[in-house]
């Protein structure tokens, strides 16, 4: 008898081996139509997988996140089905599922064009209404490499070839194509009924340069016509929120070839720096944070104690100087802690919270590079804080608390809380460990938020949180991060005198809110389309005129606004020019300054303005103090 425990708890009791489909069908028809594989003991498997022995069961369906890789893995190979059939002389490589989707890697002589994709999309769409087997067989690692060869495949003969020789290889046919996988993949073609190739590019067999370039098809399937189209939609809203072009268009920054992965900022966007910098600032000083600046260059042995040189040199920028050398430093974290060591601290001088918007440097590979969301030259809000075990709990609760306020001012309302754990290698004992993974739970329990355990993705160092955004398309972003460590201090020597008058090691809490301000605005301009609130804004109000008669009260209005506030002075700009009124308006409204006042003889004679929000929301006539008061109001509330 086999027996098999279902996720409710219930059993079901077999005679002897059963297949997963087979349970699926003692389960229900409706479940059996909609089986896309199964899940035995933990594993994802074939539903024609067999089991023989007592077993927890799942019956995965494209509802399911792992029935959904299961069809993004299936749909991988009915391209590269599809492929053959339309291009025999082209040979397949590899198709991986990735996020939302998959990309299979062909040779072929001559470039894919986009009629090409499609005619190759049009074949999946038949080839899956076959709705033919999808059947796996294995074979001898040689015998497969022989097969494959026969075929033509030399790339998957190569790939095979790698294996350990005295290892059996899994092959899946479906129809007239077959392909060597690990699975597990479908029941059939019929299961691939909402999928869309998306673009081609270039990638390097085995992602070596010095390889042939092979040509890389992309493409994203769902378990539903709205997931798709609902997936589609967003990428055409997230074309339009480009912070790449509305960069370009709002004169906000460039990239340029002569410092590749570093950015230009602009006077329009060097003015959102700085309120996302001032406003950071401001939340250093009022969280209790000293800010100290730590230098950009630091000598290679302390990078070797920290053991940053062996995992990060390759990344690392170099130089040397009097036969010594040196790295642009990748994090801030050593800095911190050799002023940390400055004098002798005592355990009433903590917890000491240390921050910094410090440089940073990384050689990212340049096609790594995007925008200022990835840059080799960046900017964090980095702090670190020193502190003893039993104040780790209270420091990450205050943390947390302080993020979620910065992240709702900034427009983000929707925060994803994950805690990673313990990975198998690590240091420190497991009972520091729990204290520390203890700390961080509680915390966000505290809080009330939900959160979800990452198991085993903690560093060697220590446990840490990870807080993502969401953003107005759906689309997540990890920017926050606090991670307990314990190898830091020990490495670099840090301590300080306890209330027992001995030497203790402090715990070392890494944190950052936004993390590199580059990213982080260029998630901003992407948040709100480049629309941003009236306190981000780079410019806040525009002044025209009507005729010339109105340009020197227009310019006496401008000057007037940009010393209204007590405490800052409003970003404004003027547009006099000879245009018609209506010109200037498109225009301005162009560059989406929250403000547009429009200034003519009645206005003039009156001492008022004609005022219009974004979006072409005609506001009326208002006197200049009315004004004032309102765009107060919205810097205020961060609205």
């Amino acid at each position: 008898m086999v027996q098999i425990t279902l996720p409710d708890g219930s059993q079901r009791q077999f005679p002897g081996p059963v297949t997963v489909a087979e349970v699926a069908a003692s389960i229900g028809a409706g479940l059996a139509r909609a089986a896309i594989a199964g899940k035995v003991d933990g594993k994802v498997v074939d539903t024609a997988y067999p089991i023989a022995a007592d077993s927890e069961v799942a019956i995965l369906t494209a509802k399911d996140a792992e029935g959904l890789d299961v069809i993004r893995h299936s749909t991988a190979h009915l391209l590269a089905y599809a492929v053959k059939e339309l291009f025999p002389d082209a040979q397949v490589t590899i198709g991986p599922v990735i996020e939302n989707g998959f990309y299979y890697d062909f040779s072929y002589k001559r470039p894919f064009t986009p009629e090409d994709l499609a005619a190759i999309e049009k074949r999946m769409a038949e080839l899956a209404a076959r709705d033919e087997p999808v059947v796996r067989r294995v074979l001898p690692r040689d015998a497969a490499v022989e097969y494959f060869k026969g075929m033509g495949e030399h790339y998957k003969a190569e790939i095979i070839a790698s294996i350990p020789a005295n290892e059996d290889v899994s092959l899946y046919r479906e129809g007239g194509f077959e392909d060597l996988c690990r699975g597990p993949h479908v029941p059939s073609t019929g299961k691939l009924k909402f999928f869309k190739l998306m673009k081609v590019a270039g990638a390097y067999w085995r992602g070596d340069h010095r390889n042939e370039m092979l040509q890389r098809i992309y493409g994203t399937a769902w378990a539903s016509k709205e997931d798709l189209q609902n997936y589609l939609s967003m990428l055409e809203e997230a074309e339009k929120r480009d912070h790449r072009r509305l960069g370009r268009e709002l004169d906000l920054f460039h990239i340029d070839e002569h410092s590749p992965g570093t950015v230009f900022w602009h006077p329009r966007g060097w003015a959102i720096w700085q309120e996302v910098e001032q406003y950071m600032r401001r939340v250093y000083r009022d969280s209790g944070y000293q800010e100290v600046k730590a230098p950009q260059i630091l000598d290679k042995g302390l990078w070797e104690k920290t053991g940053h040189w062996d995992k990060y040199r390759e990344n690392m920028f170099t130089t040397e100087s009097e036969k010594r050398d040196y790295a642009l430093k990748p994090m801030n974290c050593p800095g911190h802690i050799l002023i940390f060591k400055q004098g002798v601290k005592s355990y009433r001088d903590l917890p000491l919270r240390y921050g910094e918007f410090g440089q940073c440097h990384r050689n990212e590979p340049t096609g790594g590079l995007h925008g200022i969301m990835r840059v080799r030259a960046f900017t964090q809000d980095d702090g670190h804080i020193f502190c003893t075990e039993d104040q780790v709990q209270d420091e990450v609760l205050a943390f947390t608390r302080v993020l979620q306020k910065v992240y709702a001012d900034f427009g983000f309302k929707d925060i994803i809380y994950k805690i990673a754990t313990r990975p198998e290698a690590r240091i420190g004992s497991d009972e520091v460990w729990d204290k520390a993974e203890a700390a961080l739970i509680e915390s966000l329990k505290a809080t009330g938020c939900e959160y979800e355990i990452s198991p085993g993705e903690g560093a060697f160092y220590g446990p840490k949180i990870e807080y993502t955004l969401k953003d107005a398309i759906g689309r997540q972003w990890q920017c926050g991060t606090m991670q307990v460590d314990f190898s830091m201090p020990e490495r670099l020597d840090a301590e300080y005198v306890g209330e027992d008058g001995a030497r203790h090691r402090p715990v070392m809490l890494h944190r950052a809110i936004v993390g590199s301000l580059e990213r982080f605005i260029g998630i901003l301009i992407e948040q709100h389309a480049g629309a941003l609130p009236a306190w981000l804004a780079p410019v806040q109000v525009a002044v025209l005129n009507i005729t010339d008669a109105q340009a020197d009260y227009c310019r006496e209005i401008a000057a007037k606004l940009q010393k209204a506030l007590p405490n800052q002075d409003l970003r404004v700009v003027t547009a006099l020019g000879s245009q018609k009124i209506t010109y200037k308006i498109r225009e301005q409204a162009l560059q989406k300054p929250p403000y547009i006042l429009v200034a003519g003889d009645k206005e003039k004679a009156v001492g008022s303005v004609a005022v219009r929000a974004r979006g072409n929301v005609d506001l009326g006539v208002m006197s200049l103090d009315a004004f004032v008061e309102r765009i107060a109001r919205d810097i205020a509330s961060k609205a």
